[in-house]
């Protein structure tokens, strides 16, 4: 049953990265919104694309009564939370009780 619970455990730690490197992702798209950067500059056009799928799903989704202010960054890195503390924590402690 340990090997069980170690794959369970490096499951959780593998989804917990992951999200965490997007939410850097999410948070860099974020700050790029505030200059403008070069669209032709491959580290920009890899940005936008990781997360243009997520945030446009948001945004159809949000309604922008906010005068143009875009939420959706706020929104994914909330969702972000909620899977992190969800998600990983529940797998964490699927882990530990399965020993």
């Amino acid at each position: 049953m340990f090997v069980v619970s170690n794959f369970l455990y490096a499951l959780a730690v593998v989804i917990d990265y992951m999200l965490f490197f997007f939410m850097i992702i999410v948070i860099a798209r974020a700050v790029l919104s505030w200059v403008s950067p070069d669209p032709y500059n491959p580290i920009v056009r890899f940005i936008h694309n990781v997360t243009e799928p997520v945030l446009y799903q948001v945004r159809r989704r949000i309604p922008a009564i906010f005068g143009g202010i875009d939420f959706s960054p706020v929104i994914v890195i909330l969702i972000i939370y909620f899977l992190q503390i969800f998600i990983v924590k529940s797998l964490k402690d699927l882990a530990a009780q399965v020993v």
